[in-house]
């Protein structure tokens, strides 16, 4: 069975000169250093927001918790981002949230809530060096579950200097994510997907690209 190295190898002989190098940059500026968790989401144009952000951004990981309300994948807004990022759907239980914060853990992030809460850390001032980290946006009206808001390793919030009280969270994230990838690159950190991280999703991202790719790699297979 060929590898996923060699069937991105074999890939690019079906896409342009221009397309390779397009790839060959961005995926150098791919982090999951920093990964943004969805709980309960229910309006899907901040889904999406929050997704064509995040694939500006270079964050390659958003995590999707479905409790009452369901990821909307027939969206057409999202869809240009999403055929970029990797997408984590939670969705087998009534409650969802646990799974994903085990999950989380497991792959070594700090579990990180974003909160209006006064004594919370400023997103400038958040320590960068202390590891991998997942922020965490809750659903529009009533903000993050009490399981989060227990569990959570930290709480940050945006500055905010007038009469709202909060922000949009796709106003939210986009604020955090600027802020926290610009510091990163300006650093020293590693936050850059390793080397097998950056052959799978960019062969995730050809597949995407080429028409008919399974029928292409199953014909590569069979040589």
């Amino acid at each position: 069975m060929k590898t996923e190295r060699e069937q991105l190898a074999y890939l690019r002989n079906f896409v342009t000169d221009e397309k390779n190098a397009l790839f060959d940059r961005l995926i150098r500026e791919r982090t999951d250093y920093v990964t943004l968790v969805l709980e309960d989401l229910y309006q899907s144009h901040n889904q999406s927001a929050v997704m064509r952000t995040a694939d500006c951004m270079g964050i390659q990981h958003v995590h999707i918790i479905e409790n009452r309300n369901k990821y909307d994948t027939s969206s057409t807004v999202s869809q240009g981002a999403r055929e970029w990022l990797t997408l984590h759907r939670y969705r087998g239980e009534q409650n969802n949230t646990p799974a994903a914060i085990r999950q989380l853990r497991a792959e070594g992030y700090r579990i990180i809530a974003t909160t209006p809460h006064t004594d919370d850390v400023l997103i400038d001032d958040l320590d960068l060096e202390k590891g991998k980290m997942a922020f965490f946006f809750g659903t529009e009206l009533t903000g993050l579950s009490a399981d989060v808001l227990e569990q959570a390793d930290e709480f940050v919030k945006v500055p905010m200097y007038g009469f709202t009280e909060s922000l949009n969270v796709s106003v939210c994230a986009a604020l955090l994510m600027y802020s926290v990838m610009q510091r990163l690159r300006k650093g020293t950190i590693d936050w850059k997907l390793d080397e097998e991280q950056q052959v799978q999703v960019a062969l995730q991202w050809y597949k995407h690209s080429i028409k008919a790719s399974d029928e292409i790699l199953q014909r590569f297979e069979s040589e």
